[in-house]
């Protein structure tokens, strides 16, 4: 028995799971733009992180997830846990 899944063994396994995550998001996003009347979301920079995220999701290689965590994290600041 091999230790590592096929691709078609994952998607077997968490195609349902993935789908529903996406048309979570899609869905927060269509009501984010509903409640904008005055179209400030589009410059706030959580929904431009959002974007972004996105963004890469859509592209190749094996760093994705770094790389989506990494949009989502503060640069980091030295002496941060000091007075």
């Amino acid at each position: 028995m091999s230790a590592t899944q096929t691709a078609d063994e994952i998607l077997d396994r968490t195609f349902l799971e993935i789908r529903a995550r996406v048309l979570e998001v899609a869905a927060a996003l269509d009501r984010i733009e509903r409640a904008d009347d005055d179209n400030h979301a589009a410059a706030d920079p959580r929904v431009q992180n959002l974007r972004r995220a996105i963004e890469v999701l859509n592209t190749e290689g094996f760093d994705r997830a770094e790389r989506v965590q990494m949009i989502f994290s503060d640069e980091y600041q030295p002496g941060w846990n000091s007075k």
